[in-house]
């Protein structure tokens, strides 16, 4: 077996800044619980306004994990949840059998002209927990367990790794971690049922092959470590694979295709909790 399954290019998006959508794709719809994948940024938004912001919006049957490299977000949601988001936090919405959130670029960032980053994914959440009560939790980055290896700099964003555990909540076998290394350094990468690894920066040997930034590949199983060929930035992630197939519909994930045209409709006759304090959102497409 290959020491990469497959190889994934970013399909570029402007959603009012550049974002690079790498999940999912025909013939990966998910890694682990992983169903979502978008690179944001970096990007810098004008001083004055709006630029940028994401409207509040629904979602069902996921959890949000948003995880910042630079600059900060505004979390807000119909929960009444009030959180800036700053680089090296997990930031984790279960939306459940429904939720409404905004993101909003904060106007100390715009101001300052300080650019944003990070990536944001969603977690499919299992058949039993899909129509949960909505919650948010988040989780500073000093709550994390971080450390350094020969050449190298370690965050465990979710899961456990190398005799180490995330505070943060699972709902089935998940990994997240973050990772830097220097020329030449080399790291022992957690095992899971399926692995996807992304490279912010540089570029790294996965066994036999080079992976260049920007691309996000599939694992096989037989891969124990990487080789920064010139020092690179990234994250694995994966878990155990889902329980069942999901369907996707533009913010939502149900195991049901019916489920989807209910939150659809539900959305459309304003049924949604709405986040407090704020009128303007996104209409669906």
């Amino acid at each position: 077996m290959s020491d990469i399954i497959r190889r994934i290019q970013p399909a570029s998006k402007d959603i009012g800044f550049i974002v690079r959508r790498l999940l999912p794709v025909m013939g990966t719809r998910s890694i682990g619980p992983f169903v979502f994948l978008d690179h944001m940024g970096p990007a810098h938004f004008a001083a004055e306004g709006t630029a940028g912001d994401v409207r509040q919006h629904p979602h069902i049957g996921l959890a949000t994990v948003t995880y910042l490299r630079q600059g900060a977000m505004m979390h807000r949601d119909s929960l009444g949840t009030v959180q800036r988001i700053t680089p090296g936090d997990i930031n984790l919405m279960v939306a459940g059998s429904g939720i409404t959130h905004s993101e909003r670029v904060p106007a100390d960032i715009r101001q300052q002209g300080i650019a944003v980053e990070g990536l944001q994914m969603w977690l499919a959440l299992p058949l039993a927990d899909e129509a949960c009560s909505p919650a948010f939790h988040h989780y500073p980055a000093a709550s994390l367990p971080a450390w350094q290896l020969p050449g190298g700099d370690l965050q465990l964003l979710i899961g456990h790794h190398a005799g180490r555990q995330s505070p943060v909540r699972t709902f089935s076998d998940t990994l997240y971690l973050s990772w830097q290394l220097q020329a030449g350094a080399r790291f022992e990468l957690p095992q899971a049922a399926e692995r996807g690894l992304y490279l912010f920066d540089g570029s790294v040997r996965v066994g036999d092959e080079s992976m260049q930034a920007g691309e996000l590949v599939v694992l096989g199983d037989g891969v124990s470590e990487i080789v920064s060929e010139q020092g690179a930035c990234g994250v694995v992630f994966g878990g155990t694979m889902l329980d069942a197939p999901r369907f996707m519909e533009w913010n939502f994930v149900a195991s049901q295709r019916e489920r989807l045209q209910q939150a659809r409709e539900d959305w459309a006759a304003g049924r949604f909790a709405m986040v407090p304090g704020e009128t303007d959102f996104i209409p669906q497409p």
